[in-house]
């Protein structure tokens, strides 16, 4: 990768911005219509976000029926994910890009952590959300600890040192002190995730279809299932595939001030994918929607807290 030199005027004052450049305001790259753009969409996205993942998060934690379903755990565990990565991706990148917050590099690599934290997070829970018919109660519990504890692990290698001041290697373009090396590790990490999803997926789908002769109505409830979670991989895919193409670009390719705008704003497709995932839910699982509505009557609720569930192949509909 060539190396990239620009000079940004600050307060009368040339800073020089190249290959290794650790100055923040290299990075700060809006004017003043995109940064306000920035601010409508983040404060618009993570309000619904916090709002709809709260109301998640409220109806598993007051059902008694839900709580005991591994695949509830790791919905749950999507929706803090979610919650999480967007408060502190809003106040974060809002904060840098709009009232130009200049933090020291521990301080920004911690926020950075926090946001990569979740959003790996998110990704992990819906690896497991995929794979919940395979996964027992004690084994949900042991899958959900290591996925958060793996993902909080990556999230504070920066963090403990493998940044670019410390290692005085190669920058990235777009996220200040971070290493490419890192950067790559973490493109490839989410990537096998990605492709283990897509893979389990496929398996419903065949094992739906295979099993369509001999038990018509259960293919049809695999089938229904599938489709929810396609429909999960194609949003998550859309949201994340344009982020995700760019961070290679970043690795591999000369970085521009055009294709830094334009990554900033394709920032927000993450936090639009935190904000579509309870919504999803909520439409498509007939569990839980039928748990929402009935949270609006606390008696109600609690009643129906002792009410047996369906089957866990039957909380998805078309």
């Amino acid at each position: 990768k060539g190396v990239c030199s620009e000079s940004v005027k600050k307060n009368d004052e040339n800073i020089q911005c190249g290959e290794n450049f650790m100055d923040m305001e290299c990075f700060m790259i809006l004017n003043p219509s995109q940064q306000l753009a920035i601010a409508v969409l983040s404060l618009t996205l993570g309000t619904f976000t916090v709002l709809e993942n709260l109301l998640v998060l409220c109806v598993i934690l007051h059902s008694r029926s839900l709580r005991c379903r591994p695949s509830y755990h790791f919905i749950g565990s999507l929706a803090v994910a979610d919650l999480l990565g967007s408060v502190i991706f809003v106040y974060s990148f809002v904060d840098f890009h709009v009232f130009h917050r200049k933090d020291s590099p521990n301080v920004f690599l911690f926020k950075l952590g926090g946001v990569t934290a979740s959003f790996t997070a998110s990704v992990g829970s819906l690896f497991l959300t995929a794979i919940d018919r395979i996964v027992t109660r004690p084994k949900a519990v042991v899958a959900f600890c290591l996925m958060w504890t793996i993902a909080i692990v990556i999230a504070v290698l920066p963090l403990l040192g493998w940044n670019c001041k410390k290692l005085q290697s190669v920058c990235s373009d777009i996220f200040p002190l971070i290493d490419e090396t890192y950067l790559m590790f973490w493109i490839g990490v989410t990537s096998v995730l990605l492709l283990f999803i897509v893979y389990a997926y496929m398996y419903i789908l065949w094992k739906a279809h295979s099993h369509a002769v001999r038990m018509i109505q259960r293919a049809r409830m695999d089938i229904r299932l599938a489709k929810t979670l396609v429909l999960i991989l194609v949003v998550l895919i859309i949201c994340w595939g344009p982020l995700l193409a760019i961070m290679v670009y970043d690795v591999f390719g000369k970085m521009n001030k055009l294709i830094k705008t334009v990554f900033a704003f394709c920032s927000m497709l993450c936090l639009l994918n935190s904000t579509v995932n309870p919504i999803i839910y909520a439409l498509r699982s007939k569990d839980l929607r039928h748990k929402t509505y009935c949270l609006r009557d606390w008696k109600v609720l609690q009643s129906l807290n002792e009410i047996g569930e369906k089957p866990l192949a039957t909380q998805f509909e078309a």
